[in-house]
């Protein structure tokens, strides 16, 4: 994790910043190695242009900061404490006398906000997302393995789920042994609530599983992801159970090829929105436009949804090291909603197709 912050601390010093304020979990964990969800407790980073960082965190998991190779200074507190205090003397101790901060102003909220400035005085506060995209967006070798880890995890947990279905069992009945068997294979977090959702529920991109049961013509959308050693998967497949109409065969069949050619399209130097048009394209010559309600897809790596958006108004060229979805979607009210999903890596000279699972249309019987 050295050359992270040295990189981060280089941009400080660049910018003529007295130090950057980490405060998200995603952006300390890339940094430091160190992941926690420290609820409302505060957890921080403190990098500076030529002093070592400081990580800020409850005294509670300081032994799992240092057994994650974290070999500097911590300010560890307890519930008992004004952690504010103690990074205030920290910074007086090492003669720092603060006069621009960067951070993550899309995750500070206004209370640490106030407490930031009371604590340096009149500052001036910059934002930290700009570089801290650029640094997360270009995956390493060891963030590339770990994708292609939670990649096949989330093949397995859709295979998992299609063997599951079965006439009159309930979405949330399938949701569960897609988890369960996952759990199996030491998987304790899946990157966000896990879909099942079936027959008319599928026309919801972002549907609810409940109780709603599985019926013979229905189509069965799922939806999912795993985290493993802090990086995510996010997989969408969909079947038909039974049998499948004319209409719903034609809706898959849409958007089987719109995802296909969004995926033979990406490679290195080209425009992000291009993906999206391409795919968009292909769906609204079909006559579905106004059924493809979302964006292409998403980048992915420490968070499932993360930087960039892969929408048709970006003019951002893909650079080899980027991953991202490509996840195209038809939903019509009262026929039925199909999303395909895969996660995507470039590479030097195309791009490499994480998940696997078939996405030639199923007939589950």
């Amino acid at each position: 994790m050295k050359h992270r912050i040295e990189e981060f601390s280089n941009w400080l010093k660049q910018e003529d910043i007295t130090f950057g304020f980490i405060t998200s979990t995603p952006n300390v964990f890339y940094l430091s190695g160190f992941y926690t969800d420290p609820h409302e407790r505060l957890l921080g980073l403190c990098v500076f242009p030529n002093q070592e960082p400081i990580l800020i965190c409850p005294n509670m998991e300081v032994a799992q900061a240092r057994s994650k190779g974290w070999e500097y200074e911590i300010i560890g507190y307890s519930d008992t404490d004004n952690p504010w205090n103690m990074i205030h003397e920290t910074l007086k101790k090492r003669n720092i006398s603060p006069t621009k901060v960067a951070v993550e102003k899309e995750h500070m909220n206004v209370e640490r906000y106030e407490l930031l400035q009371a604590m340096c005085g009149n500052i001036f506060i910059v934002a930290a997302e700009d570089k801290m995209h650029q640094l997360r967006m270009i995956k390493d070798d060891k963030e590339i393995a770990l994708l292609r880890q939670a990649a096949e995890l989330a093949d397995f947990g859709v295979e998992a789920g299609v063997n599951a279905i079965a006439e009159g069992k309930a979405e949330l009945e399938i949701l569960a042994t897609i988890e369960y068997e996952l759990k199996k294979k030491g998987i304790s977090q899946m990157s966000f609530a896990t879909m099942v959702l079936t027959g008319s529920k599928t026309t919801a991109p972002h549907g609810k599983p409940g109780l709603d049961l599985v019926q013979k013509g229905d189509l069965v959308l799922f939806d999912l992801g795993v985290v493993l050693d802090g990086y995510c998967s996010d997989i969408t497949r969909t079947v038909a159970f039974g049998s499948i109409n004319e209409k719903q065969t034609e809706i898959y069949e849409t958007v089987l090829k719109a995802q296909l050619a969004a995926v033979e399209s990406s490679k290195p130097g080209v425009e992000i929105g291009m993906i999206d048009t391409i795919a968009r394209d292909i769906i609204t010559n079909a006559g579905y436009g106004e059924y493809f309600t979302h964006r292409i897809g998403h980048g992915l790596g420490i968070e499932v949804h993360e930087f960039p958006s892969m929408n048709a108004t970006n003019t951002m060229q893909l650079q080899q090291g980027m991953s991202y979805t490509v996840e195209p979607g038809i939903y019509v009210p009262s026929v039925g909603g199909v999303r395909i999903e895969d996660d995507l890596l470039i590479t030097e000279n195309g791009v490499e197709i994480l998940t696997k699972y078939p996405k030639e249309l199923q007939i589950i019987k």
